[in-house]
């Protein structure tokens, strides 16, 4: 049976907008005076459908796969270290661990398909469709029926979780391969300006990287629709985050954007339902090439820049309190006549 998109109904109810943003004006502050903070706060009511805006029980997911075109030489790490990092999740050692831990946030890690066996867990959410994907430089990374599990699990695993904020985290060795075809497919830009360094690569191996990339975009070229390209080329991390984040658009959540891999989801969330972007906040820009450009593409100003590039949902852990805080300002700021404070402009009579 084919698989059913969830429906993301579009939220743009601009009699809302118009009623956030006088609020916002009205807080004891020049207009404007907050910056990106108030079109945040603006995004934020607007997709949780509201004036006063909560962020309630975020999850903060790290998709973990495995990718068969690994043994091409894509990556400077092996593969093993994709299962010995979700063991470092789940220890609270990674980076992400640490961020989470002190921000406050759930850490969940998911077993898409991962190269090896963990035994069950708190914390962890075994989606496993297959133990790694197929090499994509022979066929297909994924069946179309693969696809379609690893989509559904990633819907099936969002509705089973509390909260209104979904963080996205990944972990693959060989998912930035992944990720920089599906940009080059989706946006129209040549494999070159869509390949970067990954885990380490020199500027040799980056050129070897894209010279293989090139070659697996050739031998698909005659895929069409967003799910064919996806299983042609993607993984199931990939995948799973884009039927997750399908699933949480529907339910009206934030869904907070890491860097490149996780943006590469959005992007082939986005040819499937361009509705989806009305619900993103886009963590920061990654070092990673090719990251600038696919968010110039969806149109989305991330909110850091901190030349990072490690993945994992690091960059969506240090921008959430960039979330709180703008919903906090929304809420709680006083406004001009609440506080009896005089607007630019007053003047009173002698």
């Amino acid at each position: 049976m084919p698989f059913d998109l969830p429906c993301v109904e579009n939220p743009l109810d601009e009699s809302l907008r118009a009623r956030l943003q006088t609020r916002i004006d009205n807080k004891t502050k020049p207009i404007g005076s907050l910056g990106r903070l108030e079109a945040l706060a603006v995004h934020l009511g607007m997709a949780l459908g509201t004036e006063s805006p909560v962020l309630e029980q975020p999850q903060l997911l790290v998709f973990a796969a495995d990718h068969g075109l690994v043994q091409r030489g894509v990556s400077a790490y092996p593969g093993d270290v994709t299962w010995q990092m979700v063991e470092n999740f789940l220890a609270g050692g990674a980076a992400v661990s640490v961020l989470a831990r002190q921000h406050g946030l759930n850490l969940g890690v998911v077993d898409c398909g991962v190269r090896h066996d963990f035994a069950a867990r708190p914390g962890l959410h075994l989606c496993k469709v297959a133990h790694g994907t197929a090499d994509s430089f022979e066929g297909p990374a994924m069946s179309i029926q693969q696809c379609e599990q690893a989509m559904h699990n990633g819907v099936e695993l969002l509705r089973g979780l509390p909260g209104n904020v979904l963080l996205l985290g990944e972990m693959g060795i060989g998912n930035t391969s992944a990720a920089s075809m599906l940009m080059a497919r989706f946006t129209g830009r040549d494999i070159a300006e869509c390949t970067g360094a990954g885990t380490g690569l020199n500027a040799e191996a980056v050129q070897r990287k894209a010279s293989i990339l090139r070659e697996v975009l050739h031998r698909h070229e005659n895929t069409e629709s967003p799910m064919e390209i996806l299983a042609a080329m993607g993984g199931f991390e990939i995948a799973t985050m884009v039927g997750a984040v399908l699933q949480a658009a529907s339910e009206r959540r934030v869904v907070v954007v890491d860097g490149f891999i996780a943006t590469a989801a959005v992007l082939v969330a986005h040819a499937m339902c361009p509705n989806v972007l009305a619900y993103c906040v886009f963590a920061h820009q990654s070092g990673e090439q090719g990251h600038r450009n696919m968010l110039k593409y969806l149109n989305a100003q991330p909110l850091l820049d901190l030349g990072m590039r490690l993945g994992e949902g690091s960059g969506a852990a240090l921008a959430w309190p960039l979330l709180v805080s703008a919903c906090s300002i929304l809420r709680d700021m006083a406004s001009f006549d609440s506080a009896g404070v005089s607007r630019a402009g007053d003047s009173t009579q002698a």
